[in-house]
């Protein structure tokens, strides 16, 4: 089980498409991760009315950030596993 306390972060991207692949790969070779998907459209917690603006000019592609982890102990296996399939 991947925690707060026992995990690195192996990947940010705001790419659906490559999140999805590295964790196709990291679970063909038995990596445990955990994926943190972070909408960078929601209103902030502190302001509740900064999101009424619209998305006029705004990049739409980078809407949500995905944060892979993994454990710490496996971290270098992981990072090997995608240098070798010629990710990140």
């Amino acid at each position: 089980m991947i925690t707060l306390f026992n995990r690195k972060q192996l990947l940010s991207t705001y790419q659906m498409e490559e999140q999805a692949n590295v964790r196709d790969i990291l679970s063909q070779n038995n990596v445990d991760y955990h994926v943190h998907i972070v909408n960078r459209k929601s209103p902030s917690p502190m302001d509740a009315g900064s999101r009424i603006t619209g998305t006029f000019g705004e990049n739409l592609s980078l809407g949500h950030e995905y944060i892979i982890y993994v454990k710490k102990t496996d971290y270098d296996k992981a990072m090997h596993i995608l240098k070798q399939s010629g990710r990140s």
